[in-house]
């Protein structure tokens, strides 16, 4: 440290499956979707983020969106590494800049995540100017974002449902106690509405249209208090091949979904039934706390708190709570040494 710490800034990076979202200076600045846009002639990138968003499904042949990480890990290590300078370029703070700074960057990862897959995720850091990279698991960086004190010797349980992987974890003394990664969330909910709907209605509809109705309508049980109203679906129909609209209301996505709860759920009793006993006694008082985009599906809190017999709370901002995190690690990393990774 010293001379050369003015030159340096630090980030705080969450890479999702779905989003990807950055704090600096205790500000989220950069809350994109995570996906690229590559021009099959050149091999370049042309959009990330939003505006590749907007192209997904409306491709021609000549431009290919893709998406960099697959179950919460680095799917196609060019394109993340493109996508990851593409939204450091974008903090406003970083564009007046002179200069590339070098980077000191805290950045979150799966639970279940490998050897091979963690180095992924580091050099692809050290390639986009970082310079200290610490990684910090996703349990602990979601626990911290929702205000819990992850280094008293208190049993905690997190649940964290992203866009590729759910994390289940119990933390205590600043450490994973048990833990359970399992690949179903919100991008197994989006091909479900689609099956759901080509199977029931004879309606093909594309990814986008399906992350449509899994935010305005999606529910994960049927009896709700305050219910969606209907919703019109367009798309092709299978059978004549021509375009055509349904309604569908959310007690059918409450069925389409229903089997890939249930194995959410699963996780979650294995995950109690490998907890000491002393730490079940702290949850059993404390209850279940639930972050990640995926705990917003309607009845989500409801339907696990019935399964397992305890209070399910959900982190305000769920979307928020795991980027947070990692900012108040990457602000205090002395306090948090002994969680980061280097």
């Amino acid at each position: 440290m010293g001379f050369f710490d003015f030159l340096t800034e630090e980030i705080a990076i969450d890479l999702g499956t779905a989003n990807t979202l950055i704090i600096h200076n205790a500000k989220v600045v950069v809350d994109s979707p995570s996906i690229v846009a590559r021009d099959r002639m050149t091999g370049k990138i042309i959009a990330a983020g939003k505006e590749a968003a907007m192209m997904q499904g409306k491709t021609h042949e000549n431009i290919k969106t893709i998406r960099p990480l697959k179950d919460g890990v680095i799917a196609d290590f060019d394109a993340s590494e493109q996508m990851l300078t593409r939204f450091i370029k974008e903090i406003p703070a970083l564009k007046k800049k002179l200069f590339a700074p070098a980077l000191r960057m805290v950045i979150c990862i799966p639970s279940g995540i490998t050897e091979v897959e963690m180095r992924a995720v580091k050099e692809s850091a050290e390639r986009v100017n970082g310079k200290e990279v610490y990684l910090i698991h996703e349990p602990m960086a979601a626990a911290i974002g929702i205000g819990v004190d992850i280094m008293q010797p208190k049993g905690n349980m997190v649940v964290d449902i992203g866009g590729g992987t759910t994390e289940i974890a119990v933390l205590a003394l600043g450490g994973i106690v048990c833990d359970r990664s399992v690949k179903v969330a919100g991008d197994v909910f989006t091909n479900d509405i689609i099956y759901y709907m080509r199977t029931q209605h004879n309606l093909y509809v594309g990814e986008r249209t399906a992350e449509k109705i899994k935010i305005q309508i999606g529910a994960a049980t049927e009896d709700l208090e305050v219910p969606p109203e209907e919703m019109s679906v367009q798309g092709r129909d299978l059978l004549t091949g021509k375009p055509k609209q349904v309604d569908i209301s959310y007690r059918e996505i409450a069925k389409a979904l229903d089997k890939s709860i249930l194995r959410i759920e699963d996780a979650v009793m294995e995950t109690l039934s490998q907890t000491p006993p002393e730490l079940a006694a702290d949850i059993y008082n404390t209850g279940v706390y639930l972050a990640g985009g995926g705990s917003m599906l309607r009845g989500l809190d409801k339907r696990l708190s019935q399964k397992t017999d305890l209070p399910v709370y959900i982190a305000e901002d769920p979307l928020r709570a795991v980027v947070r995190g990692t900012g108040i690690a990457l602000k205090s990393i002395e306090k948090f040494k002994s969680i980061l990774i280097k």
